[in-house]
């Protein structure tokens, strides 16, 4: 069995029953840490219906920390997530702004070593992480 996930009449993703609900489960999560809506709903019928504009708006602010981020714990919690959904934004025709702007570092969730501030997130480790998810998703 399998479950999909999709945007109106477009299919984005097709993944075994456990993945799926693995991915919901944990947009639930960050939805709920995050403080903000998800976009995802689950239509009881081995389906999630995804509200593209929510769901864009929550990948974008969940991307906006992790660039935002020097710690590196809580970005290697978020990226397996986050890369996993960049591509169903992307297959849905969604725009994630940080992907293409300057980000500061947040201050939430510091991280200093004996060099100072750890690094921040990488926008093209994301970027290159995505591409790799997107030929392991079937539609």
């Amino acid at each position: 069995m399998s479950q999909y996930f999709r945007t109106g009449d477009r299919y984005l993703w097709n993944p075994s029953n456990r993945v799926g609900r693995l991915f919901a489960q944990l947009t639930e999560t960050f939805s709920a840490v995050g403080g903000l809506p998800a976009g995802l709903q689950d239509t009881g019928a081995d389906e999630y219906m995804i509200d593209l504009p929510v769901f864009a708006a929550f990948i974008d602010n969940l991307t906006r920390q992790y660039l935002g981020s020097s710690h590196a714990i809580l970005r290697s919690l978020q990226e397996g997530y986050l890369v996993t959904a960049l591509v169903l934004v992307d297959r849905a025709g969604g725009q994630v702004a940080a992907l293409s702007e300057p980000i500061g570092l947040d201050p939430r969730d510091l991280s200093v070593g004996a060099d100072g501030v750890s690094p921040l997130g990488d926008v093209a480790r994301l970027r290159e992480l995505a591409a790799e998810n997107s030929r392991s998703m079937p539609r």
